[in-house]
């Protein structure tokens, strides 16, 4: 599964909540793990689906294996009529006497009136009838226009436990059995599932379509897909490999069907082990809570992530969707054929899928560069969160449905990549592939611990894998490396001095006084590229003693920002660095991961904001777009803290527009003839902050280009429209945004929609961000797309304070799960701005 990225923001609690209130439509209730006195092997499922009414009426046979005898079968059940229950077993047929509903539980009790004799084989048969839900989970219906018309598709959603909203069942990822499914619809209509059609019949207006028989499989990956959708096909071998959109948008699903044969063929030549199945389905949702859902052989993506329309789609959003397909892929082997045995390892799925994702897409498509934007897109990100103190570690023992929802977090995706990619480095890439495919091959259609995935390593590698990695994935956050130059006696040595401390973005000293197991790599200005030692450093303090590297000659540990952790270096060694940041002959992983680990020691307190403002003038000739993008996520984080104090603000983005100078006038607006993918994203990104720094000749540019584009005369090429929209508004009044608003209702392509939902809080009229908040809640904007409008307003002060109030009119409460990180955000935001005002203010006075 996909999440959808949370940006580091002072209102992410509001906007979570406001989220969640919409989408999910009621608070979790807390559960129970089943009894396994009785056990799942094969369901045989019949849904009759009346689309007219959004209801249907459900037949089911569940062949279960008795372990004991019983009078009682618990499975879960939350929302059904539960009409009759019987249980057969050879000629004994027991009709059950009552059936008690747990709906706080989620589960229903089946009582019988005599026991269930322990048994290899018996029956239990279910009626029952279900809804096809407005909500996006379990069997839901996702609204969509095609050929003029207003439909809906039928869908399931039924991770991580809402397979039982759809049909009772053992709702446990480790109580896997094999399914058949059948649907009687509209004989007007198409339906998919997780298996190729078996059958087809008619009659009269209605049809009946059988599906082959799945694999063992967890109940979470089970998928149905009603609609009358069109799709485009390819294979790979003997597996079909399609592409499902609505009729008008089918022709935007070729890249994705591209990626889709693609990525299929890496994996299965990367684990040496074939897709099981004989097709895959990649199916687009306009209503989707997630921005994609990993079901085997049917997988299911939010429309503006899949599809891609060569009019409307930014570069960033080809790459966004080529990574989430792999992502996807990735599951169908690590996930689906290999299941974890509960969620307290969601991480295993999830934090691989998110590794295995970039490991694909940079073997076919090598041009995006996606491991230099794995730092900002995932390694930064999950340090950022994992500095806080109320962070959890990658495996948290999870116990009810609202924790599972809360581990759906950039901890599991993106801490968990990020340790991945470190022991891959660490123990090779050719035996980390034979690692993974010894484990999935020990453990094919089973479940899985994480200790599984460590024994397998440790087997190929010959190294003490699980003794290493278990200090990542349970203990919560990550070290600060310090590292400082003791004096030598030998001229031809110097001893480096490291100590490791847990790093906390408060500043404060952890108490738990807990050591990680660090791979530690060392490299010089001799040749930067080159790692010249390794060691595991698995205590408090160590010296290192270097030979052969002279005394003003920079060393760098973790070496291209491979190791999960953060580093300190003395003022003394810092600054041995500046030459080869001003030269760039210190590569670009390792100038990012420089500056970003400093920047984090400022937030903490340990540095000065003034003495960071000064190594970033070192970087005003910089022209790599990963560095550039990780300058200006500080810039807007550093803007956010001064944005309460205007005189301030407005001085730091004269500094800004300065900083910013050299780069766009190499760049400029036009792009060059044959120029690579990364400098376009960078001429995006530098624009889209010169917007925000209030750089008049460059407002003055996106105007003129606006009233092209709104005039028909020359169309905004499609990465320029958020930035270029932003800019209209931020200079604009009650008629810019009306034009604003009329192009959100004309188009019904969801990629630009998201873009206008985006700049909409760019505008500074109060009232016209009191229509944008109430727009947002409307009904022309989806409610998996209301966030982005709210979070538009919050990127100002003013904007902020008016949430705030909009936050507190219309609802009484808010999320706690997620509160405590958001607002210790705050609170680290109010330090930081009491700490260093003064000082910034001094500084940018004389620049």
């Amino acid at each position: 599964m996909s999440s959808q990225a949370l940006p580091f923001i002072h209102f992410t609690w509001i906007i979570l909540f406001l989220f969640f209130f919409r989408v999910q439509g009621s608070e979790k209730l807390p559960f129970h793990r089943l009894p396994d006195n009785v056990q799942p092997i094969h369901y045989d499922i019949h849904l009759v689906c009346d689309m007219q009414n959004f209801s249907y009426v459900g037949t089911q046979r569940v062949d279960v294996k008795v372990f004991e005898p019983t009078r009682t079968v618990i499975v879960n059940s939350v929302g059904l009529e539960i009409k009759t229950v019987s249980y057969k077993n050879n000629d004994t047929l027991l009709v059950a006497q009552k059936i008690d509903d747990f709906e706080a539980e989620e589960k229903i009790v089946i009582n019988f009136e005599k026991d269930l004799e322990a048994t290899s084989k018996g029956t239990l048969i279910f009626e029952f009838k279900g809804v096809i839900s407005e909500k996006l989970n379990g069997f839901y219906r996702s609204k969509y226009i095609s050929e003029g018309k207003t439909k809906y598709a039928a869908v399931t959603q039924f991770a991580p436990t809402d397979a039982r909203r759809c049909f009772p069942c053992w709702d446990e990822p480790k109580l896997k059995a094999t399914f058949d499914l059948s649907l009687t619809i509209d004989k007007h209509l198409n339906a998919s599932s997780n298996m190729e059609i078996r059958t087809e019949i008619s009659s009269n207006s209605l049809k009946t379509i059988s599906f082959h028989t799945t694999p063992v499989m967890s109940t979470y990956l089970v998928a149905i897909m009603i609609s009358d959708y069109d799709f485009i096909e390819s294979s790979v071998g003997n597996t079909s490999v399609r592409v499902h959109a609505s009729k008008e948008k089918i022709s935007q699903g070729e890249f994705a069907l591209q990626v889709g044969t693609k990525s299929l063929q890496f994996f299965e030549n990367y684990f040496n082990i074939p897709f099981p199945l004989k097709k895959i389905d990649l199916i687009a949702l306009a209503d989707f809570s997630f921005s994609a859902m990993e079901n085997w052989g049917m997988i299911t993506f939010r429309e503006a992530v899949l599809l891609v329309d060569s009019q409307n789609s930014s570069t960033s959003k080809k790459q966004k969707a080529a990574l989430t397909i792999a992502h996807e892929m990735a599951h169908q082997w690590f996930g689906n054929l290999v299941t974890m045995e509960w969620w307290t390892h969601l991480w295993l799925n999830e934090g691989y899928a998110s590794f295995m994702e970039n490991l694909c897409i940079d073997n076919l498509y090598p041009e995006y560069d996606v491991w230099a934007q794995f730092l900002n897109t995932k390694f930064i990100k999950a340090l950022d969160l994992d500095a806080l103190d109320n962070t959890h570690p990658i495996e948290v023992p999870v116990q009810n449905p609202s924790e599972i929802t809360e581990i759906f977090d950039q901890i599991s995706y993106n801490k968990g990549a990020s340790i991945i990619r470190m022991i891959h480095k660490y123990i090779g890439t050719e035996d980390f592939r034979k690692g993974m495919t010894l484990y999935l091959n020990r453990y094919i259609y089973s479940n899985v611990e994480t200790d599984d995935l460590w024994r397998a390593l440790e087997e190929t590698s010959k190294k003490p894998i699980n003794r290493i990695m278990s200090t990542w994935t349970r203990l919560k956050g990550f070290p600060l490396v310090s590292v400082t130059e003791k004096s030598s006696n030998d001229s031809n040595t110097r001893i480096f001095s490291l100590t490791q401390e847990r790093f906390l973005i408060n500043g404060s000293i952890d108490k738990t006084n807990n050591t990680w197991m660090i791979p530690i790599t060392f490299c010089s200005a001799e040749n930067p590229e080159k790692v010249f030692k390794t060691i595991i450093f698995d205590e408090k303090h160590t010296d290192i003693a270097i030979e052969d590297v002279p005394e003003k000659m920079w060393v760098k540990i973790n070496c291209g920002t491979i190791g999960f952790f953060r580093t300190l270096y003395s003022n003394d060694l810092m600054k041995l660095f500046i030459p080869a940041i001003r030269s760039s002959t210190l590569p670009a992983f390792d100038r990012l991961g420089l500056l970003d680990d400093f920047f984090a020691t400022i937030v903490a307190g340990r540095a000065s904001t003034v003495e960071y403002l000064k190594i970033l003038k070192e970087f005003k000739d910089e022209t790599d777009y990963n560095v550039w993008l990780c300058i200006l996520n500080h810039l807007k984080k550093i803007g956010h803290i001064l944005s309460k104090v205007e005189s301030l603000h407005q001085k730091f983005k004269s500094f800004g527009r300065e900083l910013l100078s050299n780069v766009y006038s190499k760049l400029r607006w036009n792009s060059s003839y044959n120029e690579n993918q990364l400098d376009t994203l960078l001429r995006i990104s530098i624009l889209s902050q010169l917007v925000s720094f209030e750089d008049k000749d460059i407002i003055n540019e996106a105007k003129r280009r606006f009233d092209m584009h709104i005039n028909k005369q020359n169309i905004l090429p499609a990465d320029f429209r958020e930035f270029v929209y932003k800019a209209v508004l931020s200079d604009g009044g009650t008629d810019t945004f009306e034009k604003i608003l009329t192009l959100f209702k004309e188009t019904d392509n969801s990629e630009e929609k998201n873009r206008i939902l985006a700049s909409l809080g760019a505008v500074k009229d109060m009232n016209l961000l009191q229509r944008t908040l109430e727009f947002s809640m409307s009904k022309q904007v989806r409610a998996q797309d209301t966030v982005k409008a709210i979070h538009s307003v919050t990127m100002s002060y003013s904007g902020q304070l008016l949430a705030w109030q909009y936050f507190k009119i219309n609802v009484n409460s808010f999320i706690d799960c997620c509160q405590k990180q958001s607002l210790e955000t705050i609170r680290l935001n109010l330090d930081w701005l009491n700490r260093d005002t003064k000082a910034i203010e001094d500084f940018l006075n004389v620049q």
